[in-house]
């Protein structure tokens, strides 16, 4: 944020602390900011320069080290000995995670999900499926409570879903996605955060996704608040020369699968289907990986996943919670699920000579800060709503206030606009008259703290 910016947002918020009415020009205030970058944490910062591509390649190394990861292959005590199969890369990861915890004093509670999966198109007999994560338990009691979380999934597969002879490295889909999770808990671990973040390994994706569908299952029913759910599936930036290694996709759910009919039916009259809470997760990504001036740009796609196909973060939309999916700007599908071969002059193969680990390691930055600045900021501000009892110009914003939030941003956009554009701080007030009208519009209002950290956006309900 330049100087200038940051002066007007500090004379406004001397304006508005005298009066909870802010005038001005109806489509762009005078004393309002073009949404820009609010400064940067110096720690997450400093945290981020720590993400190791060196660290990426020697865990995809090791990953793809045992062979196959199928969710189908051995997981018994000779096998996890042998160094081979599903089990094995279970325990390493686990190890990984522990390590991390010892480096930091026992700052990572380190846990295995595990149920078994009954028959079903893809698993032919009871199969033991184990995620493996690592709980980074928040500083503030009360904050605490709120949970965001980061994830990729340990399991591979190649041409045959039920083959767990022959290798199947994985080593883009997902070690790179894990790799993430890794690196993400090694340097966060070493700072401490208002919020809780989980750092998770699935399995059972290859399957049906159902490694995650556990673990979203029993947040909800625990009643975890989880704020945000991360999924890095495929980010390894395959070296091929149409792949563009300054973006990656963010791919989010516009009208959320957990909606009732009632309450679909109440987002299609506000025109509100492109403001899901996954839809605000994927801005504020954007928005985070600009404050940290991130050299790996996400790419918002305004779509639940790839075309016609799903990944780790749906089962989370399908418990009600904000969750995106990172994917690299394009897959290069000689390499998803096939048996390593050469056929037809053509290398088949999910092999780690073909993905980018400096790509890797900042898309690893991209997650690190947004896990970092969510976890670090105040709760979004609750019970936003905007006044509709009459037929007005004027548009009024109410909300509850958020602990530990030392002032609040009105966000707006216009209506042919994918992404937030203006925000106006009100300082510490929780009701503000704006000279816009709603009709023009969409609004929403995030909580702030002094140090640079702020919460998710949320739109408002109409209150009449």
């Amino acid at each position: 944020m330049s100087p200038s910016s940051i002066l007007a947002r500090a004379l406004l918020a001397c304006t508005v602390a005298a009066s909870a009415t802010v005038w001005g020009a109806p489509e762009n205030p005078p004393t309002a900011d073009a949404l820009q970058p609010t400064i940067a944490d110096a720690r997450i910062a400093s945290a981020l320069k720590e993400i190791s591509a060196a660290r990426v390649e020697a865990n995809i190394a090791a990953l793809v080290g045992f062979g196959t990861r199928s969710t189908l292959s051995a997981q018994d005590a000779a096998a996890i000995a042998s160094g081979r199969g599903i089990g094995a890369a279970r325990e390493w990861i686990k190890a990984q995670f522990e390590k991390y915890s010892k480096d930091c004093g026992g700052c990572l509670e380190v846990k295995i999900d595990s149920y078994t999966q009954q028959p079903a198109e893809r698993v032919a007999q009871p199969t033991v499926i184990s995620n493996v994560y690592a709980v980074l338990k928040g500083s503030e009691p009360a904050a605490a409570t709120r949970v965001v979380l980061v994830t990729g999934h340990y399991d591979s597969r190649n041409s045959d879903n039920f083959d767990v002879t022959h290798d199947a490295p994985g080593a883009n889909d997902d070690a790179s996605g894990v790799a993430v999770s890794l690196e993400c808990a090694r340097v966060l671990s070493k700072l401490s955060f208002r919020g809780t973040i989980i750092f998770l390994a699935v399995a059972g994706e290859e399957q049906g996704l159902y490694g995650s569908t556990h673990f979203a299952q029993t947040a909800r029913q625990n009643n975890w608040n989880v704020e945000a759910a991360l999924n890095n599936d495929i980010v390894g930036g395959n070296r091929s020369a149409a792949q563009d290694s300054k973006v990656v996709r963010v791919f989010s759910e516009g009208m959320p699968s957990a909606a009732s009919a009632h309450q679909a039916e109440a987002l299609r009259a506000l025109g509100a289907e492109n403001d899901s809470p996954s839809r605000q997760l994927a801005r504020y990504i954007a928005d985070t990986a600009a404050q940290y001036a991130l050299p790996v740009r996400p790419l918002l796609v305004y779509r639940p996943d790839r075309f016609l196909r799903g990944g780790d973060h749906a089962p989370f939309n399908e418990q009600g919670y904000a969750a995106v999916r990172f994917t690299e700007y394009r897959e290069d599908y000689n390499r998803q699920h096939q048996t390593i071969r050469t056929e037809g002059g053509i290398e088949y193969g999910d092999l780690l000579k073909y993905v980018d680990t400096d790509y890797i390691a900042n898309v690893a930055r991209v997650n690190a800060a947004a896990l970092a600045s969510l976890a670090g900021a105040p709760a979004p501000p609750a019970q936003v709503v905007i006044l509709a009892s009459k037929l007005e110009n004027d548009t009024t914003l109410e909300w509850a206030a958020s602990p530990g939030a030392t002032g609040y941003e009105v966000l707006w956009r216009a209506t042919t606009s994918p992404v937030w554009e203006h925000a106006q701080a009100v300082g510490t007030h929780t009701t503000v008259t704006l000279p816009m009208s709603k009709d023009n519009v969409f609004f929403a209002v995030r909580a702030l703290d002094g140090q640079g950290h702020y919460s998710l956006p949320v739109t408002p309900e109409p209150k009449r």
